[in-house]
């Protein structure tokens, strides 16, 4: 039996099989999402969603969704479901399904009367091309599948409404059409690999409905055009393919394109792999550049997220060259940052002061992976670079002080942390002056500059003896008597916070801490005993003031939950890395089975990937984006160091 695999009694109860999602990308921007039973619940969803940079940085949505009718004895019997507003269902396609299993590729078994028909997907590596293969596995008659594209041609972010302006001119191409409905938007073609009869049929389906959007508080409604509909004659055994993309298809060769691309997929046969399948969902090329997208379905490329994400993503499975092709990218944006230039790369944030510690911390990681030698000889330069523009003062909103500690100006103006969520124009939660990870980054990066410098050089020296009063400096700022370290300390304010957050399990994670193994321990508990979900660590402990743990809402009441006490997995990661460092093989099984809350989510809200964040409380529900590059990310090097230190356990017997 396959791994992701659901049953009809799941597929055809709306009340379940709503809350879960598939998703599938190309690697350049575009993806395809929608539910497992193909009825699209976000404005986000589609079936061909790609970027149109002609007209903005935002995705759009070309096309909505594609219903396929079976059609027999005169009979028609319509596969695809849409909500209207009203509570409104219809058609009922779901009824039909049989079973969905996700192993290589979503493939959908639908059965009506006598007719099984199987539905695969396939989104085309590298191409704004969406593959359909429909197969008649079991038909007593002649039986005719129609085909009705809805198209949207708008932007994520908005909704169609039916109008005047829409084009409704198409031309006729090889096996099928192409359309374009507004000026600016690149042609969509819509072929099969057989050929068919097109009728030209235009109609505005009116009020479909994306709950999601309703839970969120924002408007939920829309119009979907649909030009007419695709007739064809199928035999019992035959195959059809359909495509639909921004660039003519040769049908002759659809279906060997799809099986090429079928053949090409990892199998999601386990946890493992599932995870790896995501990780190659956040890859992203513009041209020879390579990127990291922060998580689907609206985040682009963000600084911070990339340094974070890069190790796991890439070194964890093996995949060293793309996390080079990732920094050559990355460094170049924060080269030009550095000298004052505006970034020609998409990557947004890279002022932010903690990204080039994070960048240090991931080139950390490339060291482990592949030696000291081969890490000097590609990031040495650079490592010695970002150090002399931290410590000239040359950040825009960070300094070293004399203590030799990072200070952050202007935390309760703009959020500077990855604690980002705003309200009125000023951070939730307002991280200013010492912040706790980037002091606790700060060090580790010291003493990983000085171990990469030659040990008898100057640098090396000057970085030892920085770090020596880093160390002096940590503890004294932030450590308190109640056994954990301040979030943050504004001297300038002579303010301390107080508040039990995840930030400290930094100082207790990095290879090289300010801490002794008894305030490692004691920080480790209180993370234990306030912070640690299944899901990962909370960001606020529920004992400390403003414990918001339920992320739902509208954006407003959303924003105050964010970060105050909502559970985020690559919090977990860090943490469960210090247990392990720690306390050694002793907490193996701990680790393991915290893994299981995760494994969970393989099957629930985005199948096979892990959402942005969850609810703080039970039952701890997914929320946010639907797929998360820094939790997969962590998710996988916690594997890494689990295998690690099994192997090691193993070879001691």
């Amino acid at each position: 039996m396959s791994y992701l695999r659901f049953e009809k009694a799941l597929m055809t109860n709306l009340q379940e099989s709503l809350t879960r999602e598939l998703l599938r990308t190309n690697r350049s921007g575009a993806y395809s999402c929608s539910t497992i039973v193909d009825c699209n619940t976000r404005k986000y969803h589609g079936l061909l969603v790609v970027p149109v940079p002609e007209l903005d940085n935002e995705n759009h949505v070309l096309l909505s969704s594609l219903d396929c009718t079976v059609i027999q004895h005169g009979a028609e019997f319509n596969l695809g479901i849409h909500k209207y507003q009203g509570n409104v269902y219809s058609p009922n396609g779901h009824k039909y399904i049989r079973e969905l299993d996700i192993e290589k590729v979503p493939s959908t078994i639908y059965r009506v009367g006598g007719v099984v028909l199987k539905k695969e997907v396939v989104f085309q590596h590298y191409e704004n091309r969406i593959l359909l293969r429909y197969t008649l596995l079991d038909a007593h008659s002649q039986t005719t599948l129609r085909f009705r594209p809805f198209l949207a041609f708008r932007s994520v972010r908005q909704f169609t409404h039916e109008n005047s302006t829409a084009s409704r001119d198409y031309e006729e191409v090889e096996n099928g059409i192409k359309t374009c409905m507004y000026a600016g938007y690149p042609t969509l073609y819509m072929q099969f690999s057989k050929k068919n009869q097109f009728i030209f049929s235009p109609y505005w389906y009116r009020g479909i409905e994306y709950p999601k959007e309703q839970e969120r508080g924002y408007a939920s409604n829309e119009d979907l055009y649909v030009p007419g509909y695709f007739d064809m004659n199928m035999r019992k055994g035959e195959s059809v393919v359909f495509a639909a993309s921004t660039k003519k298809s040769a049908t002759s060769s659809l279906k060997k394109l799809f099986d090429k691309e079928v053949e090409d997929r990892h199998p999601r046969n386990n946890f493992l792999n599932c995870l790896i399948t995501a990780a190659h969902q956040f890859h992203n090329r513009r041209g020879e550049e390579r990127y990291i997208l922060a998580g689907y379905p609206w985040f682009k490329c963000r600084a911070r997220d990339t340094f974070i994400a890069a190790p796991g993503l890439t070194l964890s499975i093996e995949e060293v060259e793309y996390f080079e092709k990732v920094m050559k990218t990355g460094i170049h944006a924060l080269k030009q940052f550095y000298t004052g230039n505006e970034s020609t790369e998409p990557i947004y944030e890279i002022d932010k002061p903690d990204v080039p510690l994070w960048c240090l911390w991931a080139i950390q990681q490339y060291e482990d992976k592949v030696g000291k030698e081969k890490c000097a000889k590609m990031y040495g330069a650079f490592l010695k670079e970002t150090m002399k523009f931290i410590e000239s003062n040359k950040h825009p909103y960070m300094t070293v002080e004399d203590n030799g500690l990072l200070f952050v100006d202007g935390g309760k103006e703009k959020a500077m942390t990855w604690m980002n969520s705003t309200a009125n124009g000023h951070p939730v939660v307002p991280r200013t002056g010492y912040i706790v990870e980037f002091n606790a980054l700060w060090y580790n990066a010291l003493r990983f500059c000085a171990e990469m410098s030659p040990s008898d050089s100057k640098d090396a020296q000057h970085y030892e003896a920085l770090a020596e009063k880093v160390k002096e400096s940590f503890i004294k700022t932030f450590w308190n008597q109640y056994g954990y370290l301040f979030d943050y300390v504004d001297e300038g304010e002579d303010e301390q916070d107080w508040s039990v957050r995840p930030n400290m399990i930094f100082a207790a994670a990095l290879e090289y801490s300010p801490l002794d193994q008894s305030q490692k321990k004691s920080i480790i508990d209180i993370c234990t005993r306030e912070l640690l979900t299944p899901k990962g660590l909370r960001s606020l402990s529920p004992k400390s003031s403003g414990y918001n743990p339920m992320y739902v809402g509208p954006q407003a009441q959303r924003d105050y939950a964010y970060h105050q006490g909502t559970a985020w997995p690559w919090l977990g990661g860090f943490y469960l890395e210090a247990c392990l460092k720690l306390f050694g093989r002793s907490r193996l099984s701990f680790v393991e089975r915290q893994m299981i809350g995760y494994e969970d989510e393989m099957f629930q809200g985005c199948v096979g990937t892990i959402p942005e964040l969850f609810d703080g409380n039970p039952p701890f529900t997914g929320r946010g984006a639907m797929s998360f590059a820094m939790n997969v990310a962590e998710i996988l090097r916690t594997m890494e160091l689990l295998e690690k230190m099994n192997y090691n356990t193993e070879g001691t017997k």
